[in-house]
Protein backbone atom coordinates (compact mmCIF):
# COMPACT_ATOMS: atom_id res chain seq x y z
CA UNK A 1 0.00 0.00 0.00
CA UNK A 2 0.93 3.34 -0.58
CA UNK A 3 1.06 5.96 2.08
CA UNK A 4 3.33 8.83 1.77
CA UNK A 5 3.97 10.39 -1.10
CA UNK A 6 5.91 13.67 -1.40
CA UNK A 7 7.29 15.56 -4.70
CA UNK A 8 9.70 18.52 -4.34
CA UNK A 9 10.47 20.79 -7.36
CA UNK A 10 9.13 19.12 -9.75
CA UNK A 11 6.69 21.36 -12.96
CA UNK A 12 4.52 23.31 -11.03
CA UNK A 13 4.83 21.82 -7.57
CA UNK A 14 7.21 23.27 -4.90
CA UNK A 15 6.86 20.51 -2.12
CA UNK A 16 3.27 18.14 -1.72
CA UNK A 17 3.07 15.67 0.95
CA UNK A 18 0.25 13.43 0.14
CA UNK A 19 -0.65 10.76 2.81
CA UNK A 20 -3.08 7.65 1.38
CA UNK A 21 -5.62 6.18 3.59
CA UNK A 22 -6.20 2.14 2.61
CA UNK A 23 -9.36 1.62 -0.12
CA UNK A 24 -10.62 4.38 -2.10
CA UNK A 25 -8.71 8.02 -2.46
CA UNK A 26 -10.11 10.25 -4.57
CA UNK A 27 -8.35 13.29 -6.38
CA UNK A 28 -10.29 15.49 -8.33
CA UNK A 29 -9.70 19.37 -9.64
CA UNK A 30 -10.79 21.67 -12.24
CA UNK A 31 -9.16 20.47 -15.70
CA UNK A 32 -5.81 21.40 -16.04
CA UNK A 33 -4.92 22.00 -12.53
CA UNK A 34 -2.15 18.91 -12.32
CA UNK A 35 -4.15 16.11 -11.37
CA UNK A 36 -2.91 13.26 -13.91
CA UNK A 37 1.28 14.68 -13.38
CA UNK A 38 0.52 13.92 -9.71
CA UNK A 39 0.51 9.99 -11.10
CA UNK A 40 2.98 11.08 -13.46
CA UNK A 41 5.29 11.86 -10.75
CA UNK A 42 4.54 8.58 -9.38
CA UNK A 43 5.39 6.79 -12.40
CA UNK A 44 8.80 8.53 -12.57
CA UNK A 45 9.57 7.44 -9.21
CA UNK A 46 8.31 3.86 -10.72
CA UNK A 47 10.45 4.14 -13.56
CA UNK A 48 9.27 6.60 -16.07
CA UNK A 49 11.61 9.04 -17.66
CA UNK A 50 11.21 12.64 -17.50
CA UNK A 51 13.22 15.65 -19.24
CA UNK A 52 15.52 17.95 -17.44
CA UNK A 53 12.94 20.81 -17.94
CA UNK A 54 10.81 19.25 -15.85
CA UNK A 55 12.57 20.42 -13.12
CA UNK A 56 11.01 23.93 -11.42
CA UNK A 57 12.95 26.94 -12.35
CA UNK A 58 15.37 27.70 -9.97
CA UNK A 59 15.87 24.18 -8.30
CA UNK A 60 18.74 22.46 -8.75
CA UNK A 61 17.01 19.20 -8.91
CA UNK A 62 13.63 17.22 -8.22
CA UNK A 63 12.79 14.73 -5.74
CA UNK A 64 9.72 12.23 -5.31
CA UNK A 65 9.55 9.75 -2.26
CA UNK A 66 7.34 7.30 -1.45
CA UNK A 67 6.59 5.18 1.45
CA UNK A 68 5.29 1.97 0.54
CA UNK A 69 3.92 -1.24 3.08
CA UNK A 70 4.79 -4.57 2.35
CA UNK A 71 3.59 -7.53 4.44
CA UNK A 72 7.67 -8.77 4.29
CA UNK A 73 9.55 -4.82 4.40
CA UNK A 74 8.22 -1.67 3.69
CA UNK A 75 10.22 0.21 1.14
CA UNK A 76 11.14 3.91 1.12
CA UNK A 77 11.98 5.08 -2.93
CA UNK A 78 13.56 8.18 -3.99
CA UNK A 79 14.40 9.33 -7.31
CA UNK A 80 16.01 12.52 -8.04
CA UNK A 81 16.18 14.83 -11.66
CA UNK A 82 18.91 16.70 -12.01
CA UNK A 83 18.19 19.71 -13.86
CA UNK A 84 21.49 20.31 -15.27
CA UNK A 85 22.39 17.07 -16.94
CA UNK A 86 18.91 15.16 -16.91
CA UNK A 87 19.96 12.17 -15.32
CA UNK A 88 17.91 10.93 -12.72
CA UNK A 89 19.46 8.63 -9.42
CA UNK A 90 17.60 5.75 -7.57
CA UNK A 91 17.30 5.14 -3.88
CA UNK A 92 15.91 2.51 -2.28
CA UNK A 93 15.97 2.20 1.76
CA UNK A 94 18.21 4.72 1.35
CA UNK A 95 20.38 2.35 -1.04
CA UNK A 96 21.45 3.69 -4.41
CA UNK A 97 20.39 1.43 -7.04
CA UNK A 98 19.56 0.92 -10.84
CA UNK A 99 16.89 1.64 -13.05
CA UNK A 100 16.47 -2.22 -13.53
CA UNK A 101 15.73 -2.78 -9.59
CA UNK A 102 12.31 -1.19 -10.38
CA UNK A 103 11.36 -3.84 -13.37
CA UNK A 104 10.00 -6.50 -10.65
CA UNK A 105 9.35 -4.00 -8.04
CA UNK A 106 6.62 -1.70 -10.34
CA UNK A 107 4.46 -4.59 -11.10
CA UNK A 108 4.14 -5.43 -7.47
CA UNK A 109 4.04 -1.93 -6.01
CA UNK A 110 0.64 -0.46 -8.56
CA UNK A 111 -1.24 -1.57 -11.06
CA UNK A 112 -2.30 1.50 -13.50
CA UNK A 113 -5.11 1.69 -15.54
CA UNK A 114 -5.16 5.20 -17.76
CA UNK A 115 -6.36 6.23 -21.19
CA UNK A 116 -3.05 5.28 -21.84
CA UNK A 117 -3.46 1.91 -20.79
CA UNK A 118 -6.48 1.81 -23.57
CA UNK A 119 -4.35 2.27 -26.16
CA UNK A 120 -2.25 -0.37 -24.72
CA UNK A 121 -5.14 -2.68 -24.59
CA UNK A 122 -5.89 -2.42 -28.27
CA UNK A 123 -1.89 -3.86 -29.14
CA UNK A 124 -2.45 -7.66 -29.85
CA UNK A 125 0.44 -8.17 -28.57
CA UNK A 126 -0.99 -7.00 -25.10
CA UNK A 127 -4.55 -9.14 -25.59
CA UNK A 128 -2.10 -11.96 -26.27
CA UNK A 129 -0.74 -12.37 -22.81
CA UNK A 130 -3.90 -11.23 -21.11
CA UNK A 131 -5.51 -14.59 -22.66
CA UNK A 132 -1.90 -16.57 -21.30
CA UNK A 133 -3.26 -15.27 -17.58
CA UNK A 134 -4.02 -18.02 -15.53
CA UNK A 135 -2.05 -20.88 -17.35
CA UNK A 136 -2.15 -24.46 -15.61
CA UNK A 137 1.47 -23.79 -15.67
CA UNK A 138 2.60 -19.85 -15.73
CA UNK A 139 6.15 -20.86 -16.70
CA UNK A 140 5.15 -22.76 -20.11
CA UNK A 141 5.60 -18.63 -22.26
CA UNK A 142 8.63 -17.98 -20.23
CA UNK A 143 9.73 -21.32 -21.57
CA UNK A 144 8.84 -20.93 -24.68
CA UNK A 145 10.84 -17.35 -25.32
CA UNK A 146 13.82 -18.63 -23.40
CA UNK A 147 13.82 -21.37 -26.57
CA UNK A 148 12.83 -18.90 -28.92
CA UNK A 149 15.52 -16.35 -27.57
CA UNK A 150 18.35 -19.01 -27.96
CA UNK A 151 17.21 -20.76 -31.59
CA UNK A 152 17.69 -17.22 -32.47
CA UNK A 153 20.96 -16.89 -30.89
CA UNK A 154 22.16 -20.22 -32.44
CA UNK A 155 20.88 -18.83 -35.99
CA UNK A 156 22.50 -15.92 -35.73
CA UNK A 157 25.56 -18.00 -34.71
CA UNK A 158 25.15 -19.76 -37.83
CA UNK A 159 24.74 -17.07 -40.38
CA UNK A 160 27.54 -15.22 -39.01
CA UNK A 161 29.92 -18.58 -39.21
CA UNK A 162 28.61 -18.86 -43.17
CA UNK A 163 29.34 -15.23 -43.67
CA UNK A 164 32.74 -15.51 -42.44
CA UNK A 165 33.51 -19.02 -44.03
CA UNK A 166 32.20 -17.78 -47.77
CA UNK A 167 34.15 -14.65 -47.39
CA UNK A 168 37.51 -16.49 -46.15
CA UNK A 169 37.14 -19.64 -48.34
CA UNK A 170 37.16 -17.02 -51.53
CA UNK A 171 40.04 -15.20 -50.11
CA UNK A 172 42.05 -19.07 -49.01
CA UNK A 173 44.40 -18.99 -52.19
CA UNK A 174 45.81 -15.56 -51.24
CA UNK A 175 45.75 -16.19 -47.47
CA UNK A 176 48.05 -18.94 -48.03
CA UNK A 177 50.36 -17.32 -50.09
CA UNK A 178 50.49 -14.24 -47.88
CA UNK A 179 51.54 -17.58 -45.42
CA UNK A 180 54.19 -18.85 -47.37
CA UNK A 181 55.69 -15.33 -47.90
CA UNK A 182 55.84 -14.63 -44.30
CA UNK A 183 56.78 -18.16 -43.31
CA UNK A 184 60.11 -18.19 -45.90
CA UNK A 185 61.19 -15.06 -43.80
CA UNK A 186 60.06 -16.13 -40.51
CA UNK A 187 60.65 -12.55 -39.34
CA UNK A 188 60.40 -12.18 -35.45
CA UNK A 189 59.11 -9.61 -33.20
CA UNK A 190 61.69 -6.86 -32.51
CA UNK A 191 63.93 -8.38 -35.28
CA UNK A 192 63.77 -5.29 -37.26
CA UNK A 193 64.82 -2.68 -34.32
CA UNK A 194 67.44 -5.64 -33.33
CA UNK A 195 69.06 -5.52 -37.00
CA UNK A 196 69.48 -1.52 -36.95
CA UNK A 197 70.39 -1.62 -33.73
CA UNK A 198 73.55 -4.16 -34.60
CA UNK A 199 74.03 -2.48 -37.97
CA UNK A 200 74.92 1.03 -35.67
CA UNK A 201 77.30 -0.91 -33.60
CA UNK A 202 79.37 -2.18 -35.79
CA UNK A 203 79.42 0.91 -38.50
CA UNK A 204 80.95 2.43 -35.02
CA UNK A 205 83.04 0.07 -34.49
CA UNK A 206 84.49 -0.27 -37.98
CA UNK A 207 84.82 3.49 -37.30
CA UNK A 208 86.97 2.81 -34.19
CA UNK A 209 89.00 1.09 -36.53
CA UNK A 210 89.96 2.95 -39.29
CA UNK A 211 90.49 6.07 -35.94
CA UNK A 212 92.80 3.71 -34.74
CA UNK A 213 95.00 2.70 -38.29
CA UNK A 214 94.77 6.79 -38.78
CA UNK A 215 96.49 7.26 -35.45
CA UNK A 216 99.00 4.57 -36.32
CA UNK A 217 99.38 6.07 -39.35
CA UNK A 218 100.71 9.23 -37.76
CA UNK A 219 103.04 7.84 -34.70
CA UNK A 220 104.80 5.29 -37.42
CA UNK A 221 104.57 7.19 -40.86
CA UNK A 222 102.87 6.13 -43.45
CA UNK A 223 105.36 6.25 -46.77
CA UNK A 224 107.51 9.16 -44.65
CA UNK A 225 108.30 9.58 -40.98
CA UNK A 226 105.98 9.59 -38.61
CA UNK A 227 105.89 11.41 -35.35
CA UNK A 228 108.01 8.80 -33.38
CA UNK A 229 110.70 9.08 -35.60
CA UNK A 230 110.36 12.83 -35.67
CA UNK A 231 110.54 12.35 -31.83
CA UNK A 232 113.51 10.95 -31.95
CA UNK A 233 115.46 13.05 -33.65
CA UNK A 234 114.15 15.95 -32.24
CA UNK A 235 115.55 13.82 -28.19
CA UNK A 236 118.72 13.44 -29.89
CA UNK A 237 119.35 17.25 -31.01
CA UNK A 238 117.91 18.11 -27.53
CA UNK A 239 121.12 15.51 -26.20
CA UNK A 240 123.33 17.52 -28.25
CA UNK A 241 122.11 20.95 -27.49
CA UNK A 242 122.06 20.03 -23.53
CA UNK A 243 126.08 19.30 -23.52
CA UNK A 244 126.52 23.61 -24.19
CA UNK A 245 123.14 23.89 -22.44
CA UNK A 246 122.04 22.84 -18.98
CA UNK A 247 119.10 24.60 -19.60
CA UNK A 248 118.18 22.06 -22.55
CA UNK A 249 118.57 18.96 -20.53
CA UNK A 250 115.20 19.13 -19.12
CA UNK A 251 113.89 19.67 -22.48
CA UNK A 252 115.35 16.44 -23.35
CA UNK A 253 114.12 14.66 -20.76
CA UNK A 254 110.45 15.45 -21.93
CA UNK A 255 110.79 14.64 -25.17
CA UNK A 256 112.28 11.35 -24.26
CA UNK A 257 109.37 11.12 -21.93
CA UNK A 258 106.77 12.20 -24.79
CA UNK A 259 108.93 9.41 -26.76
CA UNK A 260 108.15 6.87 -24.28
CA UNK A 261 104.36 7.51 -23.31
CA UNK A 262 103.70 7.53 -27.92
CA UNK A 263 105.48 4.65 -27.81
CA UNK A 264 103.37 3.12 -25.93
CA UNK A 265 100.24 4.10 -26.70
CA UNK A 266 101.20 2.69 -30.27
CA UNK A 267 101.62 -0.69 -28.47
CA UNK A 268 98.04 -0.09 -27.37
CA UNK A 269 96.75 0.83 -30.53
CA UNK A 270 98.47 -2.04 -32.64
CA UNK A 271 96.24 -4.36 -30.42
CA UNK A 272 93.30 -2.66 -32.20
CA UNK A 273 89.47 -2.04 -30.42
CA UNK A 274 87.88 -4.87 -28.42
CA UNK A 275 85.08 -5.68 -31.22
CA UNK A 276 85.99 -9.13 -32.35
CA UNK A 277 82.27 -10.65 -31.50
CA UNK A 278 80.42 -8.36 -33.56
CA UNK A 279 78.20 -9.58 -36.57
CA UNK A 280 79.02 -9.81 -39.96
CA UNK A 281 77.58 -6.40 -41.49
CA UNK A 282 77.08 -8.06 -44.51
CA UNK A 283 74.62 -10.50 -43.15
CA UNK A 284 72.76 -8.12 -41.20
CA UNK A 285 72.01 -5.54 -44.27
CA UNK A 286 71.42 -8.66 -46.50
CA UNK A 287 68.61 -9.64 -43.18
CA UNK A 288 67.22 -5.94 -42.93
CA UNK A 289 66.78 -5.88 -47.10
CA UNK A 290 65.24 -8.98 -46.67
CA UNK A 291 62.76 -7.62 -44.22
CA UNK A 292 62.13 -4.40 -46.32
CA UNK A 293 61.51 -6.83 -49.08
CA UNK A 294 58.43 -8.70 -47.22
CA UNK A 295 56.97 -5.02 -45.90
CA UNK A 296 56.89 -4.05 -49.91
CA UNK A 297 55.40 -6.89 -51.05
CA UNK A 298 52.55 -7.18 -48.01
CA UNK A 299 52.46 -3.19 -47.65
CA UNK A 300 52.49 -3.73 -44.21
CA UNK A 301 55.06 -2.60 -40.95
CA UNK A 302 56.58 -5.74 -39.49
CA UNK A 303 54.22 -5.67 -36.04
CA UNK A 304 51.60 -5.61 -38.89
CA UNK A 305 53.01 -8.59 -40.66
CA UNK A 306 52.98 -10.33 -37.44
CA UNK A 307 50.01 -9.65 -36.90
CA UNK A 308 48.75 -10.72 -40.10
CA UNK A 309 50.89 -14.11 -39.56
CA UNK A 310 47.99 -14.87 -36.02
CA UNK A 311 45.53 -13.92 -38.44
CA UNK A 312 45.87 -15.73 -41.40
CA UNK A 313 46.46 -18.45 -39.12
CA UNK A 314 43.63 -18.07 -37.18
CA UNK A 315 41.56 -17.90 -40.22
CA UNK A 316 42.91 -21.04 -42.18
CA UNK A 317 41.87 -23.12 -38.80
CA UNK A 318 38.93 -21.51 -38.22
CA UNK A 319 38.19 -22.42 -42.20
CA UNK A 320 39.24 -26.42 -41.20
CA UNK A 321 36.98 -26.36 -38.23
CA UNK A 322 33.96 -24.43 -39.05
CA UNK A 323 32.00 -27.37 -40.51
CA UNK A 324 32.43 -29.37 -37.30
CA UNK A 325 31.29 -25.71 -35.38
CA UNK A 326 28.35 -25.86 -38.34
CA UNK A 327 27.13 -29.20 -37.24
CA UNK A 328 27.37 -28.59 -33.60
CA UNK A 329 25.27 -25.65 -34.15
CA UNK A 330 22.90 -27.63 -36.16
CA UNK A 331 22.96 -30.41 -33.73
CA UNK A 332 22.07 -27.78 -30.76
CA UNK A 333 19.29 -26.28 -33.30
CA UNK A 334 17.92 -29.17 -33.64
CA UNK A 335 17.59 -30.69 -29.80
CA UNK A 336 16.29 -26.50 -29.03
CA UNK A 337 13.69 -27.41 -31.40
CA UNK A 338 12.41 -30.33 -30.14
CA UNK A 339 12.27 -29.09 -26.52
CA UNK A 340 10.59 -26.16 -27.83
CA UNK A 341 7.93 -28.48 -29.97
CA UNK A 342 7.06 -30.23 -26.57
CA UNK A 343 6.27 -26.47 -24.68
CA UNK A 344 4.11 -25.38 -27.93
CA UNK A 345 2.57 -28.48 -27.53
CA UNK A 346 1.60 -28.14 -23.70
CA UNK A 347 1.20 -24.50 -23.93
CA UNK A 348 -1.75 -24.56 -26.97
CA UNK A 349 -4.44 -26.37 -25.27
CA UNK A 350 -3.30 -24.72 -21.80
CA UNK A 351 -3.55 -21.21 -23.43
CA UNK A 352 -6.96 -22.21 -24.76
CA UNK A 353 -8.37 -23.14 -21.52
CA UNK A 354 -6.78 -20.29 -19.58
CA UNK A 355 -8.48 -18.13 -21.84
CA UNK A 356 -11.68 -19.84 -21.92
CA UNK A 357 -11.58 -18.94 -18.00
CA UNK A 358 -10.39 -15.19 -18.29
CA UNK A 359 -13.33 -14.52 -20.87
CA UNK A 360 -15.80 -15.84 -19.02
CA UNK A 361 -14.63 -14.06 -16.03
CA UNK A 362 -14.47 -10.80 -18.12
CA UNK A 363 -18.08 -11.44 -19.22
CA UNK A 364 -19.21 -11.61 -15.71
CA UNK A 365 -17.53 -8.61 -14.67
CA UNK A 366 -18.47 -6.53 -18.02
CA UNK A 367 -22.55 -7.21 -17.23
CA UNK A 368 -21.94 -5.65 -13.56
CA UNK A 369 -20.38 -2.93 -14.85
CA UNK A 370 -23.78 -2.06 -16.66
CA UNK A 371 -23.13 -4.12 -20.21
CA UNK A 372 -26.08 -6.36 -21.64
CA UNK A 373 -26.71 -9.62 -19.79
CA UNK A 374 -25.92 -10.96 -23.79
CA UNK A 375 -22.39 -9.49 -24.02
CA UNK A 376 -20.17 -11.83 -25.12
CA UNK A 377 -16.14 -11.82 -24.86
CA UNK A 378 -14.15 -14.58 -26.90
CA UNK A 379 -10.64 -15.76 -27.60
CA UNK A 380 -9.43 -15.61 -31.34
CA UNK A 381 -6.49 -17.60 -32.05
CA UNK A 382 -4.52 -17.60 -35.30
CA UNK A 383 -1.53 -20.39 -36.25
CA UNK A 384 1.68 -18.69 -36.86
CA UNK A 385 5.00 -19.73 -37.31
CA UNK A 386 7.18 -19.15 -34.19
CA UNK A 387 10.54 -21.34 -36.05
CA UNK A 388 10.70 -23.13 -39.57
CA UNK A 389 8.23 -25.97 -38.97
CA UNK A 390 6.82 -25.12 -35.49
CA UNK A 391 3.65 -23.75 -34.83
CA UNK A 392 2.17 -21.67 -31.88
CA UNK A 393 -0.79 -19.69 -31.74
CA UNK A 394 -1.56 -15.45 -31.29
CA UNK A 395 -4.70 -15.10 -29.32
CA UNK A 396 -6.90 -12.21 -29.60
CA UNK A 397 -10.11 -10.56 -27.92
CA UNK A 398 -13.27 -9.99 -29.58
CA UNK A 399 -16.61 -9.05 -28.54
CA UNK A 400 -20.12 -8.09 -29.15
CA UNK A 401 -21.28 -5.37 -26.31
CA UNK A 402 -25.02 -5.67 -27.54
CA UNK A 403 -27.42 -8.41 -28.44
CA UNK A 404 -27.34 -8.94 -32.10
CA UNK A 405 -23.65 -7.74 -33.04
CA UNK A 406 -20.95 -9.84 -34.25
CA UNK A 407 -18.09 -10.45 -32.10
CA UNK A 408 -15.52 -7.77 -33.02
CA UNK A 409 -12.22 -6.39 -32.27
CA UNK A 410 -11.85 -4.16 -29.57
CA UNK A 411 -10.34 -1.21 -31.66
CA UNK A 412 -13.01 -1.88 -34.02
CA UNK A 413 -16.56 -1.36 -31.61
CA UNK A 414 -15.28 -0.40 -28.59
CA UNK A 415 -15.90 3.73 -27.11
CA UNK A 416 -13.59 5.44 -24.53
CA UNK A 417 -15.84 4.77 -22.01
CA UNK A 418 -16.52 1.12 -23.11
CA UNK A 419 -12.26 0.51 -23.08
CA UNK A 420 -12.89 2.44 -19.73
CA UNK A 421 -15.42 -0.08 -18.34
CA UNK A 422 -13.31 -3.10 -19.74
CA UNK A 423 -10.40 -1.96 -18.53
CA UNK A 424 -11.92 -2.40 -14.96
CA UNK A 425 -13.46 -5.61 -15.85
CA UNK A 426 -9.57 -6.45 -16.59
CA UNK A 427 -8.75 -5.65 -13.08
CA UNK A 428 -11.37 -7.15 -11.57
CA UNK A 429 -10.39 -10.75 -12.93
CA UNK A 430 -6.25 -10.01 -12.03
CA UNK A 431 -7.35 -8.81 -9.13
CA UNK A 432 -5.94 -11.51 -7.10
CA UNK A 433 -2.47 -10.60 -8.40
CA UNK A 434 0.10 -8.46 -7.01
CA UNK A 435 -2.05 -8.40 -3.62
CA UNK A 436 -0.19 -5.23 -2.29
CA UNK A 437 -0.36 -3.40 -4.96
CA UNK A 438 -1.91 -0.41 -5.29
CA UNK A 439 -4.89 0.24 -7.93
CA UNK A 440 -4.62 3.50 -9.84
CA UNK A 441 -7.34 4.80 -12.07
CA UNK A 442 -6.97 7.52 -14.49
CA UNK A 443 -10.16 9.09 -15.60
CA UNK A 444 -11.44 5.66 -16.42
CA UNK A 445 -14.64 6.37 -16.19
CA UNK A 446 -14.24 8.70 -19.24
CA UNK A 447 -16.85 8.50 -21.24
CA UNK A 448 -19.28 6.65 -18.87
CA UNK A 449 -22.34 8.34 -17.06
CA UNK A 450 -26.00 7.65 -16.12
CA UNK A 451 -26.86 3.83 -14.56
CA UNK A 452 -23.55 3.07 -15.44
CA UNK A 453 -21.90 5.55 -13.90
CA UNK A 454 -23.72 4.00 -10.70
CA UNK A 455 -22.81 0.30 -11.62
CA UNK A 456 -18.76 1.33 -12.52
CA UNK A 457 -19.23 3.18 -9.27
CA UNK A 458 -20.20 0.16 -7.32
CA UNK A 459 -17.76 -2.30 -8.82
CA UNK A 460 -14.73 0.42 -7.87
CA UNK A 461 -16.04 0.37 -4.48
CA UNK A 462 -16.38 -3.36 -4.44
CA UNK A 463 -12.38 -3.33 -5.44
CA UNK A 464 -11.31 -0.77 -2.73
CA UNK A 465 -12.97 -2.93 -0.04
CA UNK A 466 -9.97 -5.04 -0.31
CA UNK A 467 -7.55 -2.58 -2.21
CA UNK A 468 -6.47 0.60 -2.14
CA UNK A 469 -7.26 2.72 -4.83
CA UNK A 470 -6.27 6.14 -6.53
CA UNK A 471 -8.54 7.59 -8.60
CA UNK A 472 -8.59 10.85 -10.72
CA UNK A 473 -12.31 11.50 -11.53
CA UNK A 474 -14.58 14.55 -12.59
CA UNK A 475 -18.06 12.94 -10.84
CA UNK A 476 -19.27 13.48 -7.92
CA UNK A 477 -20.68 10.01 -7.87
CA UNK A 478 -17.34 8.27 -7.52
CA UNK A 479 -15.69 11.09 -5.40
CA UNK A 480 -18.98 10.27 -2.58
CA UNK A 481 -17.38 7.08 -2.35
CA UNK A 482 -13.78 8.18 -1.27
CA UNK A 483 -12.54 7.50 2.45
CA UNK A 484 -9.58 9.89 1.63
CA UNK A 485 -10.86 12.85 -0.99
CA UNK A 486 -7.60 15.39 -2.24
CA UNK A 487 -8.50 18.55 -4.53
CA UNK A 488 -5.67 19.45 -6.60
CA UNK A 489 -5.74 23.21 -7.56
CA UNK A 490 -3.59 25.79 -9.50
CA UNK A 491 -2.87 29.04 -7.74
CA UNK A 492 -0.65 32.17 -8.62
CA UNK A 493 2.18 33.58 -6.48
CA UNK A 494 4.09 36.52 -6.70
CA UNK A 495 3.77 35.99 -10.69
CA UNK A 496 4.76 32.17 -10.27
CA UNK A 497 2.32 29.42 -10.76
CA UNK A 498 1.97 26.50 -8.16
CA UNK A 499 0.22 23.04 -8.18
CA UNK A 500 -0.95 22.36 -4.91
CA UNK A 501 -3.26 19.75 -3.43
CA UNK A 502 -4.48 18.97 0.12
CA UNK A 503 -6.79 16.26 1.78
CA UNK A 504 -10.54 17.74 2.72
CA UNK A 505 -12.52 17.81 5.80
CA UNK A 506 -16.21 16.82 5.45
CA UNK A 507 -17.06 20.82 4.52
CA UNK A 508 -14.44 20.95 1.87
CA UNK A 509 -15.68 17.61 0.79
CA UNK A 510 -19.43 18.55 0.00
CA UNK A 511 -18.21 22.00 -1.90
CA UNK A 512 -16.16 20.01 -3.90
CA UNK A 513 -18.90 17.60 -4.73
CA UNK A 514 -21.15 20.78 -5.56
CA UNK A 515 -18.73 22.05 -8.08
CA UNK A 516 -17.86 18.78 -9.74
CA UNK A 517 -22.01 18.24 -9.93
CA UNK A 518 -22.56 21.42 -11.77
CA UNK A 519 -22.55 24.64 -8.66
CA UNK A 520 -25.28 26.60 -7.95
CA UNK A 521 -28.53 24.95 -6.07
CA UNK A 522 -28.71 22.61 -8.68
CA UNK A 523 -25.02 21.06 -7.88
CA UNK A 524 -25.73 21.80 -3.87
CA UNK A 525 -29.06 19.64 -4.20
CA UNK A 526 -27.08 16.77 -6.19
CA UNK A 527 -24.39 16.53 -3.84
CA UNK A 528 -26.51 16.51 -0.91
CA UNK A 529 -28.45 13.73 -2.59
CA UNK A 530 -24.87 11.59 -3.30
CA UNK A 531 -24.01 12.23 -0.10
CA UNK A 532 -27.46 10.60 1.62
CA UNK A 533 -27.77 8.17 -0.08
CA UNK A 534 -23.73 7.14 0.76
CA UNK A 535 -24.72 6.94 4.20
Amino acid sequence: MLEYLRIRNLALIEDMELEFAPGMNVLTGETGAGKSFILKALGFLLGDRLAADMVRPGAERAQVEALFSQPEQDLILRRELLAESGRSRLYINDSLRSQESLRDLRDRLVSHTSQHAQQKLLQPAVQARLLEHGLADPTLPTQRDALLEDLRRLAAQREALRQKQAGLAERRELLEMQQQEIAKVAPEPGEEERLESLRAQVRQAERRREDHERALALLHGDEGEGLLDQLVRLEKLLDHLAEGDAGCKATAETAASLREQLTELARRLRRGPLDDDLPDLDKVEERLFTLAQLKRKLHRTLPEILALQDEIGQNLSFLDVCALDLHRLDTEEAALAVRLHGVLERLRPARRAAAAATVRRLEEELRGLGFSDQVRVLAEFTPQEVWPGLHDERGRILWAPNPGQPPQPLDKIASGGELSRFLLALAGVRGEEAEGATFIFDEVDAGVGGLTLNKLAEKLSALAASRQMLLITHWPQLAVRARKHFQIVKTVRAGATFTLCAPLDPAARHAERARMAGGGPQGEALARSLEAAAG
